[in-house]
């Protein structure tokens, strides 16, 4: 009898422990179980998107307000195209806001920074944000160093 409650309980231990690694990794991707929450879609157009991926974070003043849920190429414009979903809870957000795409931490991971604008129009389901910023590539900043650098000396 006592062998069998120690297996018992080894095994509950052993289940606790798998579901916690799979909280954890849910946690860490930022994968949800249910979405439950009102969003609506909010679109902008940026010249490189370099490096961001659909389910980035979009925040404001460092918090987290929604994620960009897909990216694709404008045939008409050739600018990447970036669907965002956006908390209804943030249904203030002036028509002039800038987005802009921004790097976290030392790994380089991308994510877009809404910054407030100032207008009294206020982005709706389906708008675009027209201020925006592209990434900033690290490998551009290097070429232009070196090319600078390269003809200052000639």
């Amino acid at each position: 009898m006592k062998t069998r409650t120690l297996e018992i309980s080894v095994g509950l231990f052993l289940l606790a422990g798998v579901l916690a690694l799979v909280l954890l990794a849910l946690r860490v991707s930022g994968l949800t179980v249910a979405s439950t929450q009102d969003t609506y879609r909010v679109y902008a157009y940026f010249d490189n998107i370099s490096g961001l991926a659909a389910r980035a974070k979009v925040t404001m003043a460092g918090v987290t307000i929604g994620k960009v849920v897909a990216i694709d190429l404008d045939r008409d414009s050739y600018m990447g195209r970036v669907a965002m979903d956006i908390q209804g809870e943030v249904n203030n957000l002036p028509l002039d806001s800038t987005a802009s795409i921004l790097t976290a931490g030392l790994l380089g991971e991308k994510y877009i920074g809404i910054s407030v604008g100032g207008d009294e129009e206020l982005i709706a389901d389906g708008d675009t944000i027209r201020d925006t910023q592209s990434a900033l590539v690290l490998e551009e900043l290097i070429g232009k160093f070196l090319l600078n650098s390269v003809n200052k000396d000639e």
